[in-house]
């Protein structure tokens, strides 16, 4: 049987569909990469703004027409929409299967079962709060199937912790993937080794507060500092990097003494601050004042050299003037980061601002604000990008990009560095999973375009 997965959404999500798809191809099932070709589709769904939402209604209504003249085709919907909508979404004509993110350790018996008796299956967390036994679960099925698969060549994520516990005004996500749970060190480390015995050269430590992760055995207190120091021990890995930071105090400063220290960390530090106004944070319940947020950035520069920050904001949050888009606008220009993603507010069911907040800036004030912070932005990336020009860098190859053949026929391959630059350059086919260094040549806002260097 042939299955086609398709993605939508974060890091978390990306790491479930590598896990889906691991389980399902022991289970001998084929994975194909053309919806047309598949016996069964299985859509991994994210939450967090409407727009992703909308983007799976429409693929669904696509579908149910394939069912028209397909009525065998299996369709399945996974991760937090399918916990959030539950039994709603089972009512789609097109849907087979709802899944949500805690069980997808059950998706080869679903699909399975869906094939077999045609019933609609419905299987998502009651208690979104979940249970030793539950979480042990989770931790089997991600130690027993390879967090690679569908991933550049050479990488692979790690989850070292599930869920979120600040409940962030405009965010879905506590309730949908439920409350902070830190992972064993063990667990996590052996799951590293495993990845580095398979060739695994980047790996990437994920949590929706990955900075957060705190666990407590024998007497210690393990916090993400520490994960850092015992991967960074594993043989076979080169680089790590880690997604997404909270603006918080308790540990940030072990944990950038670690990416200054251990020369497998990256300097790459991905820390949103959402908004650049008191007034609009409170309303968020983000628990720092942008004076803070900024404090933390100062501190991290001083403590690693070099480091590359990244940044999230939301634009039009009840209650946000001009002022306070000013105020955004300013912090932008303080932080200097190397690139930042910009999000219009649109509220989400179930989370406190939909239920407290009006939704009162207008569509048109939030999409003009998105483009003039894009803006402000841009130009600091290209400024940033500059400093790269005539210099040579290290850069993990991910294969083709976007445009794979340059004029003269030419491979055309894309890669990152280590604090997350993307980087084009000529080179051949076998290179994708390696390192190489590369002379930059030019450069655009978010994009280094250079050539192999000689060694």
């Amino acid at each position: 049987m042939r299955i086609f997965v398709q993605t939508y959404g974060c890091q978390m999500n990306k790491l479930d569909s590598a896990l889906v798809t691991a389980a399902l191809k022991e289970a001998g099932f084929e994975i194909v990469d053309n919806e047309k070709e598949a016996d069964a589709v299985l859509i991994n769904t994210c939450s967090v703004r409407e727009h992703a939402e909308q983007r799976v209604l429409s693929h669904l209504g696509n579908l149910k027409h394939i069912k028209e003249s397909k009525p065998e085709l299996v369709v399945g919907v996974i991760g937090c929409m399918a916990q959030r909508m539950g039994g709603e979404l089972l009512k789609h004509p097109a849907v087979d299967i709802v899944c949500g993110p805690g069980q997808i350790t059950q998706i080869v018996e679903l699909v399975k079962n869906a094939v077999e008796t045609k019933l609609k299956t419905l299987a998502v967390s009651e208690n979104i709060r979940k249970s030793p036994a539950d979480e042990k679960c989770l931790d089997d099925f991600e130690s027993q199937y390879d967090s690679d698969e569908e991933q550049p060549p050479g990488q692979a994520y790690v989850r070292v912790m599930r869920g979120c516990n600040n409940f962030c005004s405009y965010c879905i996500v506590p309730y949908v993937r439920g409350p902070e749970v830190s992972r064993e060190p063990k667990v996590i480390i052996e799951q590293i080794k495993r990845l580095a015995d398979d060739g695994v050269k980047q790996i990437t430590l994920l949590g929706q507060t990955v900075n957060s992760y705190e666990y407590k055995e024998g007497g210690k207190t393990y916090s993400l500092a520490d994960i850092l120091e015992m991967a960074n021990a594993v043989s076979g890995i080169e680089w790590i990097k880690f997604v997404t930071n909270y603006p918080a105090e308790k540990y940030f400063e072990q944990i950038c003494e670690a990416m200054r220290d251990l020369p497998k960390v990256c300097r790459y530090l991905h820390i949103p601050a959402q908004s650049g106004s008191d007034k609009i944070l409170a309303a968020m319940n983000r628990k720092y004042t942008a004076e803070q947020y900024l404090e933390l950035l100062e501190k991290a520069r001083a403590i690693v050299p070099g480091i590359a920050v990244a940044g999230d904001f939301i634009v039009g949050f009840p209650g946000e003037t001009d002022e306070d888009f000013r105020q955004t606008v300013e912090l932008a220009k303080k932080a200097r980061y190397r690139n930042c993603f910009v999000f219009k507010y649109s509220p989400r069911p179930g989370t406190a601002g939909e239920r407290k907040l009006k939704d009162d800036v207008p569509a048109e004030v939030k999409r003009q604000r998105n483009i003039e912070l894009l803006a402000v932005q841009e130009k600091i990336s290209n400024e940033l990008s500059k400093e790269f020009l005539e210099k040579i860098v290290t850069v993990l190859v991910e294969g083709h990009s976007k445009k794979p053949h340059l004029d003269g026929g030419n491979l055309q391959l894309v890669g990152r560095t280590d604090t997350d630059w993307i980087v084009v350059f000529e080179g051949v086919e076998n290179l994708a999973g390696e390192f190489v260094k590369v002379k930059i040549a030019r450069s655009s806002p978010l994009t280094l375009f250079g050539s192999l260097a000689a060694d």
